[in-house]
């Protein structure tokens, strides 16, 4: 039974990953206004399709040669869990009548794909770009829990799943801006910092605007600015004190701590 519960093969070793998935689901789900029925299975079919990367990925590298093949009675257990658990949300939603809803889970098939490729040819590590579109899959959750919840397809739910999306975007690309910053000797100039960050402040200066523009159309809620002013205002500190030889696990953390206090206040703020 040992040979089965491992937790490298279990739950992703990317701790900071989930938050792409906890912020949209969350941010949904408070948004629709009621919990439902169907709602439990919204849930249960985000973390199951979220969860089963893991132990398929592991197949994936055992096939490859890059684990071995003693992992394989627990990546095809868990890949199984998973996959049933999956199956059974789906069928839950199909028998309550969410069937536009299931259509959302099929631009994960290809980013999956994709990275699944990458993982067959040991390349999937820094590659912002996948994880900036499969951040936009699992931003998918907000419009689903919110259509749920609402019991319609209002097209709000797509307005929730752009704003999430581009915040998880900004998010990737404020972390791999404090990756790069860690390998420096030293602090540089200002203006080699403000172009280091320029890209980050970019994006997050681009979800500041885009946030007061959705308000100003009456898309969301007057202050909904606020919690992207937050990621704004941390990436400019992030540029302006470079982590220099700062550890991976404490930008995660840091990193992590702001994605929570965002959450928090959207939701503060959406109500």
């Amino acid at each position: 039974m040992n040979r089965l519960f491992r937790r490298h093969i279990a739950l992703p070793q990317e701790h900071g990953a989930w938050v792409f998935l906890l912020s949209p689901l969350l941010i949904g789900l408070f948004a629709g206004s009621s919990l439902r029925p169907a709602s439990l299975f919204i849930i249960t079919a985000a973390l199951a399709a979220f969860l089963i990367r893991q132990p398929v990925t592991t197949l994936v590298k055992i096939r490859s040669g890059r684990r071995p093949a003693s992992d394989f009675p627990a990546a095809w257990f868990w890949t199984t869990c998973y996959g049933l658990l999956l199956l059974m949300s789906a069928s839950a939603l199909l028998y309550y009548g969410y069937t536009t809803i299931l259509l959302l889970a099929i631009p994960a098939a290809p980013v999956f794909a994709w990275h699944l490729w990458l993982v067959s040819r040991r390349e999937e590590r820094r590659q912002a770009g996948l994880e900036i579109v499969a951040a936009g899959v699992l931003a998918l959750a907000a419009p689903a829990a919110f259509w749920v919840g609402q019991n319609t397809d209002d097209p709000l739910g797509w307005v929730l799943w752009i704003l999430t999306w581009f915040q998880s975007a900004a998010s990737i690309v404020h972390a791999y801006l404090r990756l790069t910053q860690r390998e420096w000797q030293a602090t540089p100039k200002l203006h080699e910092r403000l172009q280091a960050g320029s890209r980050a402040l970019a994006y997050t200066g681009f979800n500041l605007g885009l946030s007061v523009a959705l308000a100003g159309l009456g898309l969301a809620p007057a202050l909904i600015f606020l919690p992207y002013l937050l990621q704004f205002g941390e990436t400019v500190w992030g540029t302006l004190n470079p982590a220099v030889g700062m550890r991976p696990t404490a930008i995660g953390v840091r990193q992590l701590i702001v994605s929570t206090l965002f959450t928090v206040l959207f939701l503060a703020v959406w109500r």
